[in-house]
């Protein structure tokens, strides 16, 4: 050591002479172990997972795809170039009979030029016994 560290060590306090690193929460070091599962954003995106029904968004979502792939078709467009249409299938699913969705649906595909009778009876099939999807609540988040 020189002369001139071992000054500045011998005027400071030991203490202030030590640097400590403490961990950060969910960081480790390969080798170290697992990491811990206190995340409370994974035990949040769990919960509303399950409050939702898995299993419910997961036909709810190859419906939409397959919605948005039939409009194409019937447009000639690809999603982007899609002139707007609303397909609420919740909104669907609130009304009480077949003639009454498939007017709904007819009123919404009006500026389609290709015959739409073969979407729209295909898709009230693929909705019959779906259930509405509701915000979950707010207890236990």
């Amino acid at each position: 050591m020189s002369a001139a560290s071992t000054e500045t060590s011998a005027l400071l306090p030991a203490a202030a002479s030590r640097v400590f690193f403490q961990p950060l929460a969910g960081v480790g070091c390969a080798g170290s172990g697992p990491m811990p599962r206190d995340d409370p954003v994974q035990r949040k995106q769990g919960k509303v997972t399950v409050k939702y029904d898995r299993k419910e968004l997961r036909k709810r979502l190859i419906l939409e795809e397959w919605i948005i792939e039939q409009l194409s078709d019937l447009y000639d467009c690809e999603e982007e170039e899609m002139p707007e249409v609303e397909i609420d299938i919740d909104d669907l699913l609130e009304v009480n009979s077949e003639d009454e969705r498939a007017v709904k649906l007819q009123e919404s595909l009006m500026d389609c030029y290709k015959p739409t009778e073969v979407f729209v009876s295909e898709l009230l099939g693929r909705i019959r016994g779906m259930r509405k999807l509701t915000a979950p609540t707010k207890k236990g988040l």
